[in-house]
């Protein structure tokens, strides 16, 4: 259901003011939204758009604030920031879910936003998950905008190239948030720690560093999740007896038994990772594409999608047999047996997939590289996806030898090692050739 809540003038802000961001209720509400960020100073990541200097955040201490798309992961900050930019610019803050609200909602809260407008009060109309409502409803916005009765802020996990109509962006600015660093994380997490008013510095927890980097890790680049299993955490903490609860590793054993990755599998990260996996295989690296492989199964990818796109070759046996039947297609798959059994075998490409599986559980949602995703709409490109791509087709000898296929943070990681013998051996000579010649090229 929508929500009201009234806003502050600019000249009380300060961390400990009440209303928006505090109230009597606090101690009832769950560590991360007492946590939630009351200035920019305390909001962790989104240094691009955030950092002191940069537009949004010079734009924001001015009070000057337009309608904006905020499209990023969960958990990166988009209602943080919604609520900021009202406080900031002295404005009403009205939200709505577009998955729990209609047309009625949206009319009752636009009705609300024409009356502050009528008393010279603006109004920020934060809409979440916008790319649920179908393009009637993001319709119903556009009047309401283009009279400055709102500054909207639509909020989205999914591309908004593809899920907003035309006429909404065209009146909106998207800013792209992107998922939480772990260092950052660890910064939200020790600041809880120490927080005696918000946090949960009264408990006196003690916690080693590596453990809350393990938090951090299985939190996955969202620091709602993170403060999650850090409240977690701290109730099933032992105090052993002394005036301190620790959160050891039996604590976060069970606490992080559960570590899964993001990933949506018909959205923005299922194309960006396909194109990376083609390109990666384009490029002739087999750690970057056992990699990308990898992270599409552990994000749930139907294999046979996958096998589909990557089988360039005739099934020769199977279509011998589905052709000809038996007795004559055995014979078909009595070749297939026999080339199977002489064939080269080594354990090379088992042994590369597990430890890109270890890596994936390690490292998490690490960004696919932005020149290895694929740009359909004017916005993505403007955005920088697919630029400096190099097709490796043109480049001389068929690789663009200084392209990287993998995260940044993985750059130069090797997954697969052939075996010294059979093909392999062969196939290990051109690797060590290909990965120095990749090494040199980058080094100039």
């Amino acid at each position: 259901m929508p929500y009201h809540l009234p806003m502050p003038r600019r000249d009380t802000l300060n961390p400990q003011s009440q209303g928006l961001f505090g109230s009597e209720s606090d101690e009832l509400k769950p560590l991360a939204e007492r946590m939630r960020p009351r200035s920019l100073d305390e909001i962790v990541g989104q240094h691009r758009v955030l950092a002191p200097g940069k537009a949004l955040r010079r734009a924001l201490e001015a009070g000057r604030v337009h309608s904006m798309v905020l499209w990023g992961p969960p958990g990166c900050g988009k209602t943080t920031l919604a609520l900021l930019v009202a406080r900031y610019a002295d404005a009403e803050f009205r939200a709505v879910s577009a998955v729990l609200s209609g047309l009625p909602e949206v009319r009752k809260a636009l009705a609300e936003a024409e009356a502050n407008f009528a008393h010279g009060r603006r109004t920020v109309l934060f809409v979440d998950e916008v790319h649920r409502f179908n393009k009637t409803q993001q319709d119903a916005f556009l009047p309401h905008i283009e009279k400055g009765i709102i500054i909207f802020i639509g909020a989205t996990t999914e591309n908004p190239s593809f899920e907003l109509n035309s006429a909404l962006l065209s009146r909106c600015r998207v800013h792209v948030l992107e998922s939480v660093s772990i260092d950052d994380i660890v910064a939200a997490l020790q600041r809880a720690l120490a927080d005696d008013q918000r946090g949960l510095g009264e408990l006196n927890l003690q916690v080693a560093g590596e453990s809350l980097r393990m938090i951090a890790q299985a939190a996955d680049g969202d620091v709602r999740r993170a403060l999650t299993l850090l409240e977690i955490a701290a109730e099933l903490a032992d105090d052993n007896g002394t005036e301190q609860r620790h959160i050891d590793e039996a604590t976060l054993t069970q606490v992080l038994a559960d570590r899964t990755r993001r990933f949506d599998k018909g959205g923005e990260q299922f194309y960006d990772q396909i194109s990376a996996l083609h390109k990666s295989v384009r490029s002739s690296d087999p750690d970057a594409a056992v990699y990308w492989l990898s992270r599409m199964l552990d994000g749930g990818v139907d294999p046979l999608y996958l096998a589909r796109r990557m089988t360039r070759m005739a099934l020769d046996a199977w279509d011998t047999y589905e052709r000809l039947g038996s007795p004559e297609g055995e014979l078909g798959l009595a070749q297939l047996a026999i080339w199977l059994a002489i064939a080269p075998k080594s354990n090379a490409a088992y042994v590369a997939y597990n430890q890109a599986r270890a890596v994936i559980r390690e490292t998490g949602t690490l960004d696919v590289p932005m020149h290895l995703r694929n740009a359909p709409t004017k916005l993505m490109k403007g955005l920088g996806y697919g630029k400096s791509y190099q097709y490796d087709h043109d480049a001389e000898g068929g690789i663009a030898l200084d392209q990287q296929c993998l995260p940044d943070a993985l750059d130069g990681t090797v997954f697969y090692e052939p075996v010294e013998r059979g093909l392999e051996l062969k196939l290990r000579e051109k690797l060590v050739s290909l990965r120095q010649a990749r090494r040199q090229a980058r080094a100039k």
